[in-house]
């Protein structure tokens, strides 16, 4: 898990969405109350919350160089082609993508949140840790964009020191 701050603007939604489950217990917050709220979901919704999230997070492992599988790819897309956005222009003539109904439903807010990270030129940026026991997502602030790891002190240096081993062995 990350010790780094929260992703910038709108991504801070997707990384909290896919953080909803630690890989490696199988804790997934979407199954709470508070969990839900934190998201404005129902009940009734949590089963497309959690298909979004691992689309989401299939999508982040491809920002950290994972090959993901082209029906991966084509889930994320339905998902977001079902999100009704619109176009608005404020007073000074800046434009961006909104959800069409207010308050905006999860796939909307995160559809839009993907489009302005994505003119920002920050959605490349979400990636999920490279650890098959962890796979938190995380924002990669390192001048190259080439992080692997969502924290080098602990998922960095298990995979770090299980090379050691398999070379000293």
């Amino acid at each position: 898990m990350s010790e780094k701050e929260p992703a910038p603007g709108a991504l801070a939604l997707i990384e909290a969405l896919v953080n909803t489950l630690d890989v490696e217990t199988g804790a997934d917050t979407l199954g709470t109350a508070d969990g839900r709220a934190a998201f404005g979901l129902t009940e009734p919704e949590v089963p497309d919350a959690r298909e979004l999230r691992e689309a989401l997070r299939t999508a982040c492992l491809a920002h950290a160089g994972h090959r993901s599988p082209d029906d991966a790819a084509a889930t994320l897309d339905r998902l977001l082609a079902e999100a009704p956005l619109r176009v608005t222009v404020d007073a000074a003539g800046a434009a961006a993508l909104r959800p069409v109904t207010e308050p905006a439903g999860l796939t909307a807010r995160v559809a839009s949140a993907i489009a302005t990270a994505a003119a920002e030129g920050t959605w490349a940026r979400l990636k999920a840790c490279e650890a098959e026991d962890c796979r938190w997502a995380y924002y990669d602030r390192s001048p190259a964009g080439r992080r692997r790891w969502c924290s080098m002190s602990v998922c960095g240096a298990r995979a770090k020191m299980r090379t050691y081993r398999a070379k000293r062995g």
